[in-house]
């Protein structure tokens, strides 16, 4: 989870946008839900073809049906929790939670929690599935350097850990071949990890791209996509070779993609809106759209089957006025804001 600081002003209405779309008109449709509950976000995660998305909230995790944003589970005591993986041949899924260093272990289809399972490096944030290995994969903010953690999504139990070269590893993605690929935020690169053996093979440097953060691989034309603030990359993991750069907002969290519709979905937290790039081929990529959402709203998940894209964002209202002789703020810190207004979940569709 990348940090900064915002005020989010009025919830933008539901748009239909019509694009073009390598040749021909594309509509994208934004359907806005308020789901309510309490809590914060980080990241959110769509089980692909089944409607369900799991939304964390700060200290639980909230299941809604991304089609009319009904409320279908809650689970709870995931201390500051950050993102949220499933298993689909374990029947698990799994949660960071950086607040106790436990990833919370939850039978899919009842919701119910299986197990808590301490890790030991803390600094827990990203989590991802490698279907190649079965194993979950969690990035995690360790000190004094970051780590990746593999668990056996079956027994939960640890069963490799990987060391990186900065303290603030993000999004992880799999080539579906033995692989990791993880972006390093603090020294803007990708370290590339055997998952067998939780080896570090190599690291590239993505320079323009500064902080990256989301991360997504395309196994039909072998190319990795880096979500970054202004300018993200798309790579050529032989290589790691930067193959092009894509204009898009600032405020990347996460990044998503549809292989199917060739489509990437790149939120900016900061502009209130998110990038859609076609992949026309592998070396060349195409803006066909600017969704606006709103702002604050950074990660984003997608779903392949159904190809829609979810975000989630609270709405807070203006903060009380400081006290006399209060100091201001810091700088680069998050101002004062307000009591929760609103609970604003999103489906991009088109």
């Amino acid at each position: 989870m990348t940090k900064y600081s915002l005020q989010i002003p009025v919830v933008l209405l539901a748009v239909t946008l019509a694009v073009p779309h390598v040749g021909r008109a594309q509509t994208f449709k934004v359907n806005r839900f308020s789901i309510g509950g309490d809590g914060g976000t980080d990241y959110l995660t769509a089980e692909p073809g089944t409607g369900r998305v799991f939304v964390s909230r700060g200290t639980h995790v909230m299941v809604i049906d991304g089609l009319t944003g009904k409320v279908l589970g809650d689970i709870l005591d995931t201390p500051r929790t950050h993102g949220i993986a499933l298993a689909p041949k374990s029947n698990h899924g799994f949660i960071t939670n950086g607040g106790d260093s436990t990833v919370t272990m939850f039978d899919l289809k009842t919701l119910a929690v299986i197990k808590k399972i301490h890790v030991p490096t803390g600094g827990l944030d990203g989590i991802m599935y490698d279907d190649f290995s079965d194993r979950i994969i969690l990035t995690n903010h360790s000190r004094p350097i970051g780590t990746a953690t593999a668990i056996d999504p079956g027994a939960g139990e640890i069963v490799g850990v990987a060391q990186l070269e900065d303290n603030g590893p993000e999004g992880a993605a799999s080539d579906g071949k033995g692989r990791i690929f993880v972006n390093n935020e603090g020294k803007s690169t990708i370290q590339t990890i055997d998952v067998k053996t939780m080896k570090v093979l190599s690291s590239w440097p993505l320079s323009p791209c500064d902080g990256p953060t989301g991360i997504a691989f395309d196994r039909a034309s072998n190319r990795i996509f880096s979500g970054c603030g202004k300018t993200s990359v798309v790579v050529d993991p032989s290589s790691g070779r930067i193959v092009t750069t894509i204009a898009n907002g600032d405020g990347v969290d996460a990044l998503g993609y549809d292989p199917s519709e060739k489509l990437i979905y790149i939120p900016a937290g900061r502009d209130g809106n998110v990038t859609v790039v076609h992949q026309d081929s592998p070396d060349k990529y195409t803006v066909v759209a600017t969704v606006p959402t709103m702002r604050g709203a950074k990660t984003i998940t997608v779903d392949p089957v159904r190809h829609v894209a979810y975000l989630f964002q609270p709405e807070y209202g203006p903060a009380p006025a400081p006290a006399p002789g209060t100091p201001a703020p810091a700088p680069g810190t998050r101002p004062p804001r307000g009591p929760m207004i609103g609970a604003w979940f999103f489906a991009i569709s088109h």
